[in-house]
């Protein structure tokens, strides 16, 4: 990849802050075991580099084109694909879920109780698209001991193997909503719902539906729900983080899930891809929703999405309930398949008005339209929340610019 820092307007010696940064304080330490960043500004790549190893175990080199379990990162995409449809003329954002999914007419709120004695109201208004693109809906992952969530594992609701889209969503129709839709925000399954919309308004199965309307026309080579055997010696290794701060694998590339199709698409979390494919999707969020030609997306389309759509105009300390999440609550709004920076003192960091997300694997992009810039960092280590990469990078990244 040829760089071009200047023509970017940043310091090249600010720049390689970056390097000193994540070598010193991340690699030599062994606190990860590799790591990618690209930035990006007004289409000029301005730096790239691969850091440390893709595989510990086997001593082997993180490479360019490493592939990645880009996690919850897929949801941006899922969302756009939602969108294309929405463009399409199939649904508007105020529409009921339940239009395309009969099952959910009958979803009522939990109030108060467990289980058998779970006390259960009819929402004031239905769980919207908008809603559902947004995590205002009422779903929830399932993960605590809230009534709730037993609920959902009672109902066997999961993304395992076996499992497909259609039978994911049969099992939600029999879970009542954590709290009516619109008065809060929580991360949830909804993105994975949002995958089965895909589908049903398409009549295509989703990974086609995705591969036909944007990894294909953005070139996207490597980005898929399962890594091909032509290029399982590129699929890096994923660990986690010990209590005693070393690093465990937890999926072995040469035996990883994810070299075989799965039975369930999840749009929430299920894709692998590289550095160099992401950054063409973020190209295309950057641009305003094309890239070399191929239209994925309106302009206007991409902004509606990336506005705050919470109730309001509110941020997330005032809408969420729950601690799991990809993002800090405070100055910081949610859209249509984005969080953004709502304002920098708030926040408590440079970029009011960028959108972005990350993974479970500590994988993190943001595309900030003020700036013309865009910023992929990938590694695979879990828990996401270990450390924040972002605000790091964000400090040293936006310092660079000298425009």
């Amino acid at each position: 990849m040829e760089l071009a820092p200047k023509r970017a307007g940043f310091s090249p010696e600010r720049l390689r802050r970056i390097t000193d940064h994540l070598n010193q304080n991340y690699i030599e330490p062994r606190k990860i075991s590799g790591c990618q960043v690209l930035v990006a500004r007004h289409g000029f790549p301005a730096y790239f580099k691969s850091f440390g190893l893709a595989d510990s175990e086997r001593h082997k080199p993180l490479t360019d084109d490493a592939i990645f379990r880009i996690y919850s990162m897929t949801k941006p995409i899922t969302s756009v694909a939602l969108m294309t449809l929405f463009e399409q003329g199939h649904f508007q954002l105020n529409d009921p879920v339940s239009r395309f999914i009969p099952e959910w007419r009958g979803h009522k709120v939990w109030i108060k109780g467990d289980g058998a004695d779970m006390e259960l109201a009819t929402p004031e208004h239905p769980m919207t698209m908008r809603h559902v693109l947004s995590h205002t809906g009422g779903l929830t992952y399932g993960a605590t001991n809230h009534p709730v969530d037993r609920a959902y594992r009672d109902a066997g609701v999961n993304r395992g193997a076996g499992e497909t889209l259609d039978t994911f969503v049969q099992k939600l129709a029999r879970v009542p909503l954590r709290y009516v839709p619109g008065e809060h925000w929580m991360y949830s399954f909804s993105t994975d719902v949002c995958g089965y919309l895909v589908q049903a308004i398409s009549k295509k199965r989703f990974d086609r539906y995705l591969a036909e309307t944007i990894f294909e026309p953005l070139g996207m080579r490597d980005t898929a729900f399962h890594v091909d055997a032509r290029k399982v010696d590129r699929l890096t290794a994923n660990y986690e983080r010990q209590p005693d701060k070393t690093l465990k694998l937890i999926d072995d590339p040469a035996s990883s899930t994810y070299l075989k199709e799965p039975t369930f698409f999840s749009g929430g979390g299920g894709l692998t891809s590289t550095t160099a494919d992401y950054f063409r999707f973020t190209e295309m969020l950057r641009r305003g929703g094309e890239l070399d030609g191929a239209r994925i997306l309106g302009s206007r389309t991409l902004e509606l999405m990336h506005m705050n759509h919470l109730a309001g105009g509110k941020d997330l300390t005032q809408m969420a309930i729950g601690a799991f999440s990809e993002t800090a609550y405070e100055g910081v709004g949610f859209g249509l398949g984005f969080a953004m920076t709502l304002g920098e003192v708030a926040a408590g960091s440079i970029g009011a008005g960028d959108y972005y997300w990350g993974g479970a694997a500590s994988t993190i992009f943001w595309v900030d339209p003020k700036e013309d810039l865009a910023v992929i960092f990938m590694t695979q280590l879990m828990p996401s929340a270990t450390f924040n990469f972002r605000g790091q990078l964000k400090n040293i990244i936006y310092s660079a610019i000298v425009d």
